[in-house]
């Protein structure tokens, strides 16, 4: 009986972990595509080398409570590339004008890149 219970117990957070650990970091929890300037793409890293990369998005943003004056600001979006190929021809591209399909993760893994948040196309270059 008691061997049952430990079984049963140690079955549970077995599957609980599993769980965690497919929700946090395999899971797509958003998609979409962001436009801006490309900053850079590099490999680095110390034991899995990745490519990462920015993109700079700028705006406008409404004046604030107590000023008359619009601002511009800028966004900086961080992103790691999985595709070899994806990172290449992103490469080529730095300061233009990219409009990137991504994929957001709730977690980064070490060999995925730094970010959750994972280039898987390039939707346009101007």
């Amino acid at each position: 009986m008691k061997r049952k219970i430990i079984l049963g117990a140690v079955m549970a957070i077995i599957i609980a972990l599993a769980a965690f650990i497919y929700f946090r970091f395999y899971f797509v929890f958003g998609e979409g595509v962001k436009a801006g300037d490309l900053n850079f793409v590099v490999y680095k890293g110390y034991v899995f080398k990745t490519y990462e990369g920015r993109m700079i998005q700028a705006g406008f943003r409404g004046a604030q409570k107590g000023t008359a004056n619009n601002t511009i600001q800028s966004y900086e979006f961080d992103f790691s590339i999985v595709d070899e190929m994806i990172a290449d021809s992103l490469m080529h591209c730095g300061g233009k004008t990219v409009e990137l399909h991504y994929k957001e993760y709730l977690g980064a893994l070490p060999w995925r890149g730094k970010q959750k948040y994972i280039v898987d196309g390039i939707v346009s270059v101007r």
